[in-house]
């Protein structure tokens, strides 16, 4: 009740929309990106996570804006109106979906959590790729006070960004 009333007063400040950890691993800055498209936040703000399980769950509720062909890639618009990508690996584009399985389809509203690609980690280190995993807010001007959780290890779902 007090907290209701403590909004009505104080101009009812909502709450941030949060981007959650599409896959677990140790969340990294964007500026460790060996790609220069993100490491310069040429695409906008985020963070990046060096995975440690082949998954990639949905950061948000939201519709899947784009399932890349190639599935190393996906594209999500929140519910709050967030365009996401996460991309998986880098150049990763050049193995055509192999080593890529994907559970959804462009054009689908997601929850939070659900699966949407699964990825052999194993097998596209193999092949000479950097699986490192960027999580890209591609209309970070909409969002000035962005904050970016990085230096930690994130299970799915752990908040990583407040937007």
């Amino acid at each position: 009740m007090f907290s209701s009333l403590k909004k009505m007063f104080s101009g009812g400040e909502k709450e941030r929309e949060k981007i959650l950890a599409p896959v677990e691993g140790k969340a990294v800055p964007l500026s460790e990106v060996s790609d220069p498209t993100f490491s310069q936040e040429i695409l906008g703000k985020g963070v990046a996570i060096i995975p440690e399980k082949g998954r990639i769950v949905a950061p948000a509720s939201g519709v899947l804006t784009v399932m890349f062909e190639t599935k190393h890639a996906v594209s999500v618009t929140t519910d709050g109106g967030a365009e996401i990508i996460v991309h998986v690996g880098l150049d990763t584009v050049n193995l055509k979906g192999e080593h890529y399985t994907s559970y959804k389809k462009q054009g689908e509203h997601v929850n939070a959590g659900e699966l949407l690609v699964e990825f052999d980690i194993y097998a596209i280190k193999e092949a000479g790729y950097d699986v490192i995993t960027p999580i890209i807010v591609c209309n970070t001007p909409n969002y000035p006070d962005m904050v970016c959780h990085t230096g930690m290890q994130v299970k799915e779902l752990d908040p990583i960004i407040e937007l």
